[in-house]
C-alpha cells in the first residue's frame, strides 16, 4: 500500500508488550516493553530506489532495519542480584542485510545500544515463511546472537567490587570478566495479521539458550540458561514525502 502519492521513505514501526525472563539469566518472568522496526522503501538522489514502494515482496538481497528493547535490570527488584550495579533500559537500533525468497528469509543484523548499554550486538537468523491467506503470515526459524566484549560484560560480567558487595550481603556472585563472542542460540515462531493496509497485529514466541562466556556467567549460573519470551503488539506503516 502507498500512503503518500510519491513517498521517499516507507517503514513500519511497532510497539507492544513482552512476557519473559526478567533479565538475561533470570529464572523468573515479568512483563516489559517491546518494539519493532522494518524498512520497506527508500528513494534516494537521482531517483535511485531501494525496496518496494507498493509493499509487494522483493526477492533477493536487500537492506533492512533492526530494533530491540531490553528492559532494565535492578538489584532492588531482584534480591539475588544484590551488589550488582543497575543496568538501565536499552534501545538498540541498527541495520542489516536480508535475503527473501518465496517461502524463505534470512538476515544478518548489527545493532547499537543508542539508549542504555552503548555498545554493539549482532544477530543472525533464517525463517521458513508460510502465507495461509493474503492477511496472515507465519514464520519459524533459528536465531544466533553475538555480543561485543562490552555488551557481554554489561549483562554477564561481575566486577570485583560488585562481587565483594554480593558476598558481604550473603550472595554467591564471584568476579567474572567475559569476553566478546557468542551469546545465545535459539528459535523463534512468529505470526503477523494484517488488520488493514496500514496496521498489523504481530506476535512471536522465542526460545534462547546461552552459550560460551554468557552461559558461564555466575549471573546465569544462579538462574537459568534457558530463556523464553512472548511478544505481542501493533505496527503501523509510515510514509514520508520529503
Amino acid at each position: 500500500p502507498i500512503v503518500a502519492a510519491s513517498p521517499d521513505l516507507i517503514f513500519r514501526l511497532g510497539a507492544g508488550l513482552s512476557y519473559g525472563s526478567s533479565y538475561f539469566g533470570s529464572n523468573s518472568n515479568e512483563v516489559g516493553p517491546s518494539g519493532s522496526f522494518s524498512f520497506q522503501f527508500l528513494r534516494g538522489p537521482g531517483g535511485m530506489a531501494l525496496g518496494s514502494e507498493t509493499g509487494a515482496p522483493q526477492y533477493g538481497f536487500a537492506p533492512r532495519g533492526s530494533f530491540r528493547v531490553i528492559g532494565k535490570r535492578s538489584a532492588a527488584d531482584h534480591p539475588e542480584l544484590t551488589g550488582l550495579n543497575d543496568v538501565p533500559l536499552s534501545v538498540e537500533v541498527g541495520l542489516g542485510l536480508g535475503y527473501t525468497a518465496q517461502n524463505f528469509e534470512a538476515f544478518a543484523d548489527v545493532r547499537y545500544g543508542a539508549i542504555g548499554h552503548h555498545t554493539f550486538v549482532g544477530e543472525l537468523g533464517a525463517d521458513l515463511v508460510l502465507r495461509p491467506s493474503d492477511r496472515l503470515t507465519l514464520t519459524a526459524g533459528p536465531r544466533f546472537v553475538i555480543g561485543s566484549n562490552k555488551f557481554n560484560d554489561t549483562y554477564f560480567g561481575v566486577t570485583g567490587p560488585e562481587s565483594a558487595a554480593s558476598l558481604a550481603a550473603g550472595g554467591t556472585l564471584g568476579g567474572y570478566n567475559p569476553g566478546g563472542g557468542s551469546v545465545s542460540a535459539g528459535v523463534e515462531l512468529g505470526a503477523t495479521y494484517a488488520l488493514n493496509d496500514k496496521w498489523n497485529l504481530d506476535g512471536a514466541l522465542r526460545y534462547d539458550k546461552f552459550l560460551g562466556d554468557a552461559k558461564a556467567s555466575p549471573i546465569v549460573g544462579q538462574g537459568s540458561d534457558d530463556q523464553f519470551r512472548l511478544t505481542i503488539g501493533l505496527s503501523r506503516l509510515i510514509s514520508l514525502d520529503f
